[in-house]
């Protein structure tokens, strides 16, 4: 199949360079891509922002983009047991005590002067719904000191456990405060640590169920797997959301489809994969 091309412009057809894009290697193998490239941005400011809890920090989010009408670049969310865990990790000596949520806002652009109005306007809103603290980092150094605390998260908390289960489900933006009390309501259920972070400007969030130590391998992979996991994808599928929103599913998440989407779907990806792989032989196992 020869699919797309050069062009700016094609609905010539149905849509089948996003079915095999989405195809998670089990309809084809891409053999030669064209990727348009944008230009960088001549400039960049990040904002990290601390908030007393999670439901002020979220409401923040459409704020943002309604009343500032600024979109930015990436909008990162961190719940408490994330953000602290990382600065203790790395010795950071950002006061985060009080704070029940952060947000790593990012801006970018090709005006120095502009971005600098964007972040006035951020960060006095902020200000003004309930945030603790605004930290501007509008250098090279301060910008990484700052993104190395979410980038750090995960290796955090394997000083407390290496066995983790990094999930990608999706809620709408509006339903990530009731998202995370279940969430800890599940962590509570099954005495297992699970520190969130993820995407705020989306809804992707990055709930990571840690191993306690107390159980052995054989006892997590059965709280995980047939407990914990069908409790936490319920939820987000009761909030209106999906079991992954980056990630895929691949052969983890192939058990949960029928959760995540009506037998009627389910079945008409089947008859593709049917049609287009009789054999089975493209990554057999995944997805569906």
């Amino acid at each position: 199949l020869h699919l797309g091309g050069k062009r700016m412009k094609d609905v010539t057809g149905y849509d089948l360079i996003h079915l095999m894009v989405g195809s998670e290697g089990t309809l084809g193998i891409f053999t030669k891509i064209y990727i348009k490239l944008m230009p960088l941005p001549q400039a960049k400011v990040d904002l990290l922002v601390l908030f007393k809890d999670i439901d002020t920090a979220i409401k923040i989010v459409p704020d943002i983009m309604t009343f500032g009408r600024i979109i930015p670049t990436s909008i990162e969310f961190m719940d408490d047991l994330s953000f602290k865990t990382s600065c203790k990790y790395l010795n950071e000596k950002i006061p985060f005590e009080e704070a029940g949520a952060m947000l790593l806002i990012e801006l970018d652009g090709n005006s120095k002067v502009e971005l600098e109005e964007q972040y006035e306007v951020i960060g006095n809103l902020c200000m003004e719904n309930g945030a603790i603290e605004v930290y501007i980092a509008d250098n090279a150094t301060t910008s990484e000191r700052i993104w190395k605390i979410r980038r750090n998260i995960a290796e955090a908390w394997k000083q407390y456990s290496p066995d983790q289960s990094l999930e990608d489900v999706v809620v709408p933006i509006s339903e990530i405060p009731k998202f995370m009390e279940k969430v800890r309501k599940i962590s509570e259920k099954y005495d297992v640590p699970i520190p969130c972070y993820g995407h705020a400007g989306d809804g992707n969030i990055h709930a990571t169920p840690v191993k306690n130590p107390k159980f052995t391998m054989e006892e997590w992979l059965d709280i995980l797997h047939n407990k914990l996991l069908p409790d936490l994808y319920g939820e987000v599928i009761n909030l209106g959301g999906t079991i992954s929103g980056e990630h895929g599913i691949g052969h983890k998440r192939r058990e949960y489809m029928s959760m995540a989407i009506e037998p009627a779907q389910l079945e008409v990806m089947r008859a593709i994969k049917r049609a287009l792989d009789p054999n089975n032989v493209l990554n057999p196992g995944k997805l569906v």
